[in-house]
C-alpha cells in the first residue's frame, strides 16, 4: 500500500501512537451472543484515551456497521483513528468463547493490512503488539514503523500470542526477537511466556527479553501477579482480589495502565519503587476490568480512587 503522511489539520501531536489490529469480539456464553469492538492494540488505545491520554490509533476497519462501531467506540474515549485506517471490505472479528471460569477461547476471521507509515511527528510511547506483528502483510509495515521510531521515543510491545493464527512456534518466536531489540518495554503473558519459550521459567523468559534489548519485561499471571524485571531489579506485584465477570481486555488494561505510568512517573528512572508503581497501577486496571463483562477499562478517577484504598505488599523476586 502507499507510503501515508499525515497533513492538514488536526488536532495536536498525541502522547501516544497504537498501531495494530481492531476487530469485533463476538462474545458467546451461556447468557447468549453479544458484541463489543476489540482487539488487543485497540482495547489499548481505549483504555488509554479513558484514562485522559491523547492517542491516536493506525488499524484497519472497514466501511461496514461493525468498521462504524469501532470508530465510535474508541472516539467516546477521544481516540481519534489515524489516516489510512479506513478501508473497503469487512471488519474483522474474533469469537469469544467464554467458560463457566470466566475464561475465553477465540476464533478468528481476520485480514491484516495497513499502510506504510512516515509521520511527521513521533509520540512520547508507540505502542504495538498482538497479530498486527506477526501477520502478513501488515506485520512488515508494524516493523519498519518501530525501525523508523524506537531510538526517539518509548516503544512498548505486548505480543499477546494467538497460536491459531501464527506458523510454527520456531516462526512466531524468531518474528518476536526480531521485534524485542527495537522496544523498550515488553509485556507478555505467562502463556505468552510458555508458548515461545518452553522449557523456560518466568524470570529465564524475562532474562532472554532482556537480553536481547529490551529494559523492562514484565510476565503477568493472572491471579498469581505479575512479575517486572529490569537488568538491576526484579519485583512481584501481587493481583488485586476481583469477582470475574470475564477476562477479555484484562491484559489489555493491565498494558494501558502501565503505558499511563510510565508517562505520568517523575522519573525517567526504572528503579524498584517506580516499578511497584507501575505494577501496582497496571494490577489494580486489570482488577477494574474483569469485574465487568468485555474490555470495559477503568477511568483515571476510578483507577486513582481504587489505588488509595488498596496496597498489597509487593516483594522481592
Amino acid at each position: 500500500m502507499p507510503d501515508t503522511q499525515y497533513t492538514g489539520n488536526r488536532a495536536p501531536d498525541p502522547d501516544v501512537i497504537v498501531i495494530g489490529e481492531a476487530l469485533v469480539d463476538v462474545v458467546t456464553s451461556a447468557q447468549g451472543t453479544v458484541e463489543h469492538p476489540g482487539g488487543s492494540p485497540t482495547n489499548v488505545a481505549y483504555g488509554l484515551g479513558r484514562l485522559g491520554i491523547r492517542t491516536t490509533l493506525l488499524t484497519s476497519i472497514g466501511d461496514d456497521d461493525r468498521g462504524a462501531a469501532i470508530e465510535a467506540h474508541l472516539s467516546n474515549a477521544g481516540v481519534q483513528l489515524l489516516p489510512g485506517s479506513n478501508t473497503s471490505g469487512r471488519t474483522a472479528s474474533a469469537t469469544a468463547t467464554i467458560a463457566t471460569d470466566g475464561s475465553a477461547t477465540y476464533d478468528f476471521d481476520i485480514r491484516w493490512e495497513v499502510p506504510s507509515v512516515t509521520p511527521p511527528f513521533l509520540p512520547r510511547v508507540l505502542h504495538t503488539g498482538s497479530i498486527a506483528t506477526f501477520l502478513a502483510p501488515g506485520a512488515a509495515a508494524v516493523k519498519a514503523l518501530l525501525e523508523h521510531s524506537h531510538r526517539e521515543c518509548t516503544v512498548t510491545y505486548d505480543p499477546n500470542i494467538r497460536p491459531a493464527l501464527l506458523g510454527s512456534q520456531a516462526e512466531a518466536r524468531s518474528t518476536f526477537e526480531d521485534l524485542v531489540p527495537l522496544t523498550d518495554v515488553v509485556k507478555l503473558s505467562d502463556e505468552d511466556a510458555r508458548w515461545l519459550y518452553p522449557g523456560l521459567q518466568t524470570e529465564e523468559a524475562a532474562a532472554r527479553i532482556l537480553g536481547l534489548g529490551a529494559r523492562l519485561a514484565i510476565v503477568t499471571h493472572g491471579s498469581r501477579g505479575s512479575l517486572l524485571t529490569t537488568p538491576a531489579a526484579q519485583l512481584h506485584i501481587p493481583a488485586v482480589s476481583s469477582i470475574v465477570a470475564d477476562t477479555i481486555g484484562a491484559g489489555d488494561s493491565y498494558m494501558a495502565a502501565l503505558i499511563y505510568g510510565l508517562l505520568t512517573r517523575t522519573t525517567d528512572g526504572l528503579a524498584p519503587a517506580v516499578l511497584e508503581t507501575l505494577g501496582r497501577m497496571a494490577s489494580k486496571a486489570a482488577a477494574i476490568t474483569v469485574r465487568r463483562p468485555g474490555a470495559n477499562p477503568p477511568t483515571t478517577e476510578e483507577l486513582l480512587t481504587e489505588l488509595q484504598d488498596h496496597r498489597p505488599p509487593a516483594t522481592a523476586a
